[in-house]
C-alpha cells in the first residue's frame, strides 16, 4: 500500500538532505581558502541558526494559514538554490554571512514542511516514516561521496553542487501530494507559532533540567561541525566530505537500536550513554592531535560515535519532550526545543567554537597545521564533562517509560 507515495517520500529526503551535505561540513575548509578567522567561521555556521530560529515564522505564518506545502517548498526550494550559485561570487565575511542567512532561512522551513507532509498523507506514520526519514541519511552520504569525487571540499563547486540539486529538489516538491494549509482563515496566536504554549513544561523540575542540559551540550555538539572540516584539511585528508559520511552509516545503525535502548534502559540512561559519547568522542580528537601514531584511528572512531552522540541524545530527547507533552502542546513542545537545539543552543555553540579556533591559532604552523587542535578539542570534551554531571545529579527518570 501507498509505495508510490513512500517511493516519492524517500526521493524528497534524499534530495534534501543531499544538498546540506555538499556544503554544511566543509563549509570551514572552503572559508579557509578565503583567509576567514576562526570567529567568522564559527559565525558563518551560525547562519542555520537564524534559519531554525526564523523557520517557524515562515511555517506557522505563512506555510499553515496561507499556501499549501509542497508550493512553498518548491519556492524555497528553487529560491534556495539561486542563492548557491549566488554565493560563489562573493569573498568577504561581510557579504557571506547574510547571504548564508537568506539561505538557511529558506532551507530550514522544508525540514519541517516535509516532515509534516509525510505525517499527514502515510497511512501508518508511526511505522512508514522512520523508513522514509532513512533516506535522509543516505542522502547526506550521497552528497559527501559525490563531492568527494569531485573533489569539492575547498572550492565553490560545492554550492553550484547544492544549488542545482536544490533547483531539481523544489521541481520535484510540485509532484508530492497536495497539502492545503491546515489553519486557513484562522487567527493563530503568535505564542502558538513559536511554541511559547510549551514553556508550562518548564514547571516540571525535571523538564526544566532537561531543557538546560540540551542547551548546554549544544556548546560542545558544534565544535565538531564547527572545526572538523578545517581539522582534517589541516591534516592534509584526502576526500574526507567522502569518509566523514562513515558518521551517517553510524547513524543509521544506532537509530534502529534506539527502541531497544530506550525500552532496557529508559530515558536518563539512553541520554547519558548520549552525552558521555560526545565527551568521549573530543578526548579522541584531541588525543588524535597530540602526534601519536594512533591518531588516524581515533580520528575515525570520533567520526564513528556519531550515531550514539547524536540519535541517544537528541533523537531520544525528542521522544522524552513527546512523552511529558500533552496533545495540545505537543507541537509546540517539539517547536520549543528545535529552536533551543538548532536555534539558540547553535548560535552560542557555533560563536564559541570558531572563538577558541582562534584563540589557539599557533603563531608559526607546523607543518601546516595551524591551531593547537590538542587543547581545541579537549575544550567541548570537559564541557561535556560538565554537563553529564548536571544531568546525573539533577534529571529524574520518568514513570513508566517503556509504556508511553
Amino acid at each position: 500500500m501507498q509505495s508510490s507515495l513512500k517511493i516519492k517520500l524517500s526521493l524528497f529526503m534524499f534530495l534534501q538532505y543531499f544538498i546540506w551535505s555538499c556544503w554544511y561540513m566543509t563549509l570551514g575548509s572552503y572559508l579557509g581558502t578565503l583567509n576567514f578567522s576562526g570567529t567568522e567561521i564559527g559565525a558563518s555556521y551560525g547562519a542555520f541558526a537564524w534559519g531554525a530560529i526564523l523557520s517557524p515564522f515562515i511555517v506557522g505564518l505563512i506555510a499553515d494559514r496561507f499556501f499549501a506545502s509542497e508550493k512553498i517548498i518548491a519556492v524555497l526550494g528553487i529560491a534556495g538554490g539561486l542563492v548557491m550559485f549566488y554565493i560563489p561570487q562573493l569573498r568577504t565575511f561581510g557579504s557571506v554571512y547574510p547571504t548564508l542567512i537568506v539561505y538557511c532561512t529558506l532551507y530550514a522551513p522544508t525540514l519541517a514542511l516535509g516532515n509534516s507532509i509525510s505525517m499527514t498523507h502515510l497511512a501508518d506514520a508511526k511505522k512508514d516514516f522512520p523508513f522514509v526519514k532513512i533516506f535522509s541519511a543516505v542522502g547526506w552520504i550521497a552528497g559527501g561521496v559525490v563531492l568527494s569525487q569531485l573533489k569539492g571540499e575547498q572550492s565553490a563547486l560545492q554550492y553550484y553542487l547544492a544549488g542545482g540539486t536544490s533547483l531539481v529538489f523544489g521541481l520535484f516538491a510540485l509532484t508530492l501530494p497536495h497539502t492545503p494549509p491546515r489553519k486557513k482563515g484562522q487567527n493563530v496566536p503568535l505564542g502558538e507559532v513559536l511554541g511559547l504554549d510549551a514553556l508550562a513544561l518548564l514547571k516540571k523540575p525535571t523538564f526544566a533540567i532537561f531543557i538546560l542540559c540540551m542547551f548546554l551540550i549544544c556548546i560542545p555538539l558544534y565544535f565538531y561541525f564547527v572545526n572538523m572540516g578545517s581539522y582534517l584539511t589541516q591534516l592534509k585528508w584526502e576526500d574526507m566530505a567522502q569518509k566523514m559520511t562513515l558518521a551517517q552509516v553510524s547513524d543509521i545503525l544506532f537509530l534502529i537500536l534506539l527502541p531497544l535502548m530506550l525500552k532496557k534502559l529508559g530515558y536518563k540512561k539512553t541520554i547519558f550513554i548520549g552525552i558521555l559519547s560526545w565527551a568521549a568522542r573530543y578526548f579522541m580528537l584531541s588525543s588524535s592531535a597530540s602526534g601519536t601514531d594512533t591518531g588516524t584511528l581515533l580520528i575515525y572512531g570520533a567520526i564513528l560515535l556519531h550515531g550514539v552522540c547524536y540519535d541517544f541524545l537528541f533523537i531520544a530527547g525528542q521522544l522524552y519532550v513527546d512523552s511529558e507533552a500533552n496533545e495540545r502542546i505537543r507541537g509546540a513542545a517539539q517547536g520549543l526545543i528545535a529552536i533551543i537545539l538548532w536555534g539558540f543552543g547553535s548560535l552560542v555553540g557555533t560563536y564559541l567554537a570558531g572563538y577558541f579556533m582562534d584563540q589557539h591559532k599557533l603563531a608559526e604552523p607546523k607543518g601546516g597545521i595551524a591551531h593547537d587542535w590538542s587543547a581545541i578539542w579537549a575544550t567541548p570534551a570537559w564541557i561535556a564533562v560538565g554537563v553529564l554531571v548536571v544531568f546525573v545529579v539533577f534529571f529524574r527518570e520518568p514513570r513508566k517509560v517503556s509504556e508511553r
